[in-house]
């Protein structure tokens, strides 16, 4: 198998050079910039983070700058993105960066793995990409590519699965170990394609992939999930009182979401008058309440079913903190979750 994935590595890198995309990351191979992309790509589309990117770096374009940042306002910054640990595990990466590190990007795969939130392929990207270092950086992408070539059936999902592929890789692995890794997964991104059908009259190495020779794209790679999804369901209230405030309050510090602010919500779906109640309990005087239509948000092992309703109230109290439309736009960080239904009012 070594011999056969070796005659992949100079058509995938001369592929590579010719075609790779224009990415606002790629301008340079800064470990900052790099390590900033590959946090907001996981879980995220390329074209989702490029707006995301830009942002960031206009506000935080170093480590310091990161480190010294409050996290609300990186929160802010953040929204919309999901996934907020990984917001949070940045800003102590950096603070321990500048402590222990005198503000200077790690350079080593070892090294990198120390810090909070970057995982084996986070920092075998770094490390390939702004050191050369001749390690791997095997995530889905490259996984389906290789999972294709070889024609594996064994389940990408598994731990198992993914230290075979790194092994195999680290015995083919170039000098240009950076653009080797980047190769794969852009490889994977825009060409083996992850649904529908891959553009193999555009691989550089389909002569040597044993899915394509033998029809098998549409069945590997094997994905078998074992875990099984909670679902929960939420009344979510969009309040708004006569001045035009909207209610919102801070999350728990600790759990899902934590340190982001929520629409008022309760656990289940509420009838009319259970609606009255629990207005009764906030204390809240109303004068309308109208559905907002229904939503569901995936978290990584949760679903939420939503059902939304605006609600007018007279009077602000001091169970909420109310915020206008610009406020909330602005200043408070709101996941995606509530943002849906604010968004039928505001947009």
């Amino acid at each position: 198998m070594q011999e056969k994935l070796s005659k992949i590595v100079e058509p995938l890198l001369k592929w590579f050079e010719t075609n790779k995309r224009e990415l606002p990351w790629r301008s340079d191979r800064q470990p900052y910039h790099v390590w900033i992309s590959e946090i907001m790509l996981q879980q995220t589309r390329i074209e989702a983070v490029k707006k995301y990117y830009e942002n960031f770096m206009r506000e935080l374009p170093d480590v310091e700058s990161l480190s010294r940042i409050p996290e609300e306002q990186l929160l802010k910054l953040w929204e919309g993105l999901g996934y907020y640990s990984r917001a949070k595990n940045l800003k102590k990466a950096a603070a321990m960066i500048m402590q222990d590190h005198g503000g200077m990007f790690p350079n080593s795969y070892q090294e990198l793995l120390k810090l909070p939130g970057v995982g084996e392929y986070t920092a075998g990207a770094i490390a390939s990409i702004c050191f050369n270092e001749k390690v791997t950086a095997v995530d889905g992408n490259v996984l389906r590519v290789i999972s294709r070539i070889t024609g594996s059936r064994k389940n990408v999902l598994l731990p198992e699965t993914k230290k075979e592929t790194d092994k195999l890789l680290r015995q083919i692995m170039p000098e240009k170990s950076g653009m080797f890794n980047e190769a794969l997964m852009e490889l994977g991104e825009t060409v083996c394609l992850p649904n529908g059908i891959p553009e193999c009259g555009s691989c550089p190495v389909r002569s040597e992939c044993i899915a394509h020779k033998e029809e098998l794209a549409a069945e590997i790679p094997v994905r078998i999930k074992k875990l099984k999804r909670k679902k929960q369901e939420k009344t979510i209230f969009l309040l708004i009182s006569d001045n035009y405030k909207t209610a919102i309050e801070k999350r728990p510090a600790n759990g899902l979401l934590s340190g982001m602010y929520q629409l008022p919500n309760t656990d289940g779906f509420c009838t009319n008058e259970e609606m009255k109640n629990i207005l009764k309990e906030w204390q809240l005087t109303f004068t309308e309440i109208s559905p907002l239509g229904e939503a569901k948000h995936a978290f990584t092992h949760i679903d939420w079913y939503m059902r939304g309703y605006l609600v007018k109230v007279k009077e602000e109290n001091n169970r909420f903190l109310w915020v206008s439309p610009q406020e909330l736009a602005k200043q408070y960080p709101l996941p995606t979750a509530f943002r849906i239904f604010v968004k039928t009012l505001y947009e």
